[in-house]
């Protein structure tokens, strides 16, 4: 991710964050904690996220726009595996495991994420375990919800 620009705007980022449904269920005064702990950035048409393989240490909430996943196959080409438009996320699995990415993500259109780092997210569950905690269940319930999407497609393409 070190090519994208990344900018800490408080304010901006609230805004953004207040256009996610995912964030709707919290007061203002937590929506100015979480935003203090977060970044965006926008990625140009044709420009990764990230790719498999690299040092995974953040998600992202899509804002606007639109990006592909892309998974790469055993003979070494990638196939595309999920669109992401806004209220979608990605990455969610590199702030709990730090394991290296699974897929690589381009933007499919200019697009513009909020990013939470692993350090951010360890900064809202510490000096606000409440917080934390609330922002945890969300992200959990996202990953469970890509987890049974997945598990439905890939009970369709398997032989009988």
């Amino acid at each position: 991710m070190a090519e994208h620009n990344l900018t800490n705007n408080e304010e901006k980022t609230r805004d953004l964050i207040l256009s996610l449904p995912l964030f709707d269920a919290f007061k203002m005064d937590e929506l100015d904690i979480i935003s203090r702990h977060m970044n965006y950035t926008e990625i140009l048409r044709g420009d990764y996220l990230f790719s498999e393989g690299d040092k995974g240490d953040y998600m992202c909430f899509v804002v606007r726009g639109l990006l592909d996943v892309l998974k790469k196959t055993s003979n070494g080409d990638y196939r595309v595996i999920a669109r992401l438009g806004k209220g979608n996320t990605i990455g969610e699995m590199a702030i709990i495991d730090k394991s290296p990415r699974s897929a690589s993500v381009i933007a499919r259109q200019p697009t513009v994420v909020i990013i939470l780092t692993k350090k951010g997210f360890d900064i809202l569950t510490q000096k606000y375990p409440v917080l934390g905690v609330t922002l945890l269940k969300k992200i959990m319930r996202l990953l469970s919800l890509n987890m049974r999407r997945t598990t439905s497609k890939l009970a369709d393409k398997m032989p009988l």
